[in-house]
């Protein structure tokens, strides 16, 4: 095969060690090979760059391993062109396996360039994407919080959310701490702490707070309560963050918010995911596929057996699956009169993924020609 990068060298990330294998030469009857593993502390690792820089490497590759990658591509990735790898994609023929043979094995494909760089945003979109995540996380935790406390109600007969639409609202969380206060609730404190349009169901809130609520509930209730109000101020520490990093690609959110069903907590996410320099996709059917809601491509025999979607990211597909309900709700709108119109056919599951796949399409056309989104005529 053609030899591609003549000094290049293939690493294998662990935990604990990194074995770096440096293969030079033009062709493969002049092949070296020098192979040395090093310690993943910080003082190892810019040794490592020292020993790549005497061998003359200019081309290094490795496996996308958990995250014990990110610490030696943060140091690295300034000074040699890095290809970060898919592990599935470059595996090796089954027989013997040692560090040192995945090592060499990936310098190889490298140098025969054979191996298909993974996606690595800058920093600064890395910066974002660690914030928009860690938000969604703490967004399900406090998801967990509000339905412990809504178990431990329904065990103590307390039928609040039969009655308020919203526990969790304005009115239910001021009865909500009242009631951890004391343990129950009048009539009159229910008057004073609903709001004016509840008025009217004021006695049956009141019977519907009317439980068996003990001490040890009580305490339950109280520590998820004093949970939810310490993850609601991370998560507005973490939004102001979001916000100043934001303030960097203002002219693709202000697109991005053009497309119906995209507000600006989603329109966050797909910066943070997908970046904002479109050229690291070929085509948009490629960053449909990198995200995971492109239909899968089985057949065998002249037979097309699954279509099941492949894995992608799983951030950006759940966001842009999220953006695709809320444009279903909407009225008089192309992207809707799509998904119905797919929806009678395969039903409301794939209707859903092809219409995610048509918005990533439609942003990637955005970005690259930043231009806004211009909605289609319904017939």
């Amino acid at each position: 095969m053609d030899v591609f990068i003549e000094r290049c060298a293939g690493l294998d990330v662990h935990s604990e060690t990194i074995v770096a294998c440096v293969l030079t030469g033009k062709q493969d009857e002049d092949l070296i090979r020098v192979t040395e593993t090093f310690p993943t502390l910080t003082k190892d690792l810019f040794r490592l760059l020292k020993w790549l820089e005497d061998h003359g490497v200019t081309h290094i590759a490795m496996e996308s391993t958990g995250v014990y990658w990110k610490p030696v591509f943060n140091i690295l990735e300034d000074f040699f062109d890095i290809t970060l790898a898919n592990a599935q994609r470059i595996k090796n023929v089954p027989g013997r396996k040692t560090d040192v043979s995945d090592a060499e094995w990936i310098a190889k494909l490298l140098r025969h360039g054979l191996i298909e760089k993974s996606f690595v945003p800058p920093s600064d979109i890395r910066e974002l994407r660690d914030l928009t995540r860690l938000r969604k996380k703490w967004i399900g935790h406090l998801t967990s919080e509000k339905n412990r406390i809504q178990k431990v109600l329904e065990c103590s007969n307390v039928k609040l959310s039969s009655v308020i639409s919203d526990v969790f609202g304005v009115s239910g969380r001021k009865l909500l701490e009242r009631l951890v206060e004391q343990g129950y609730v009048d009539g009159d404190d229910v008057e004073s702490r609903i709001h004016g349009k509840m008025s009217s169901k004021k006695q049956l809130i009141t019977d519907s707070l009317f439980g068996t609520i003990n001490d040890h509930q009580r305490f339950l209730i109280k520590q998820s309560w004093l949970h939810i109000q310490q993850l609601e101020g991370h998560i507005v520490e973490v939004e102001k963050r979001i916000d100043q990093l934001l303030e960097e690609f203002k002219e693709e959110l202000h697109l991005l918010l053009t497309i119906p069903g995209i507000k600006k907590d989603t329109a966050a996410i797909i910066i943070a995911e997908i970046g904002v320099d479109m050229n690291q996709f070929p085509t948009s059917q490629h960053l449909a596929s990198w995200a995971g809601v492109s239909p899968g491509n089985h057949e065998s025999a002249g037979k097309r057996k699954s279509t099941r979607t492949t894995k992608g990211n799983p951030h950006i597909k759940s966001a842009m699956c999220e953006a695709a309900w809320a444009v279903s709700r909407s009225r008089n709108r192309w992207l809707a009169t799509k998904y119905w119109s797919t929806a009678a056919r395969r039903g409301k599951k794939k209707a859903l993924v092809a219409t995610s796949h048509r918005m990533l399409r439609i942003i990637y056309s955005m970005l690259i020609n930043k231009e806004p989104f211009k909605e289609r005529q319904v017939i």
